[in-house]
């Protein structure tokens, strides 16, 4: 399956890095929503198991990668989609794909600060409004003073 899948998405890859755990994908972030559409449709990958973010700062041209781990179900088989992405970039929200994305690109959004393009509802999750930065920014530092939110 993963010849076929290679296959498949020749015109979106990157790279291709056979894992200890899991097989990745790098895919070209203008290509990201047809390729996560080819593996939904044509490969069963019918379950989004999760979304993060790695920062690379200053180890990497692009700043940041997107990372996504899905999963077909039937042939119990897991593959992991990283899309490069700098700081002021967007990347496609695929919650028209995956509805539970939402949530994890909210998540994603909130702790490193990349914006979704199309995303329904792209707000902070876990931190208040007015929280100063993106905590899991490698230029985040640790003893910044965050002042609480009022209480309402």
């Amino acid at each position: 399956m993963l010849e076929n899948i290679k296959q498949e998405l020749s015109d979106y890859l990157i790279d291709y890095v056979e894992g200890i755990d899991m097989p990745t994908f790098i895919i070209k972030k203008e290509a990201l929503l047809n390729a996560i559409k080819i593996l939904y449709d044509k490969f069963n990958f019918k379950m989004l198991i999760d979304i993060t973010a790695v920062d690379w700062l200053n180890k990497k041209p692009k700043r940041f990668e997107v990372v996504y781990h899905l999963r077909n179900i039937d042939e119990n088989i897991r593959i992991r989609i990283k899309v490069p992405t700098d700081e002021n970039e967007e990347v496609d929200s695929i919650t028209s794909i995956y509805k539970g994305a939402n949530w994890l690109e909210r998540e994603v959004y909130d702790m490193f600060g990349i914006k979704f393009k199309n995303h329904p509802n792209l707000e902070r999750i876990l931190l208040w409004d007015n929280f100063p930065g993106h905590p899991l920014r490698k230029d985040f530092f640790i003893r910044t003073e965050v002042p609480l939110p009022e209480n309402e």
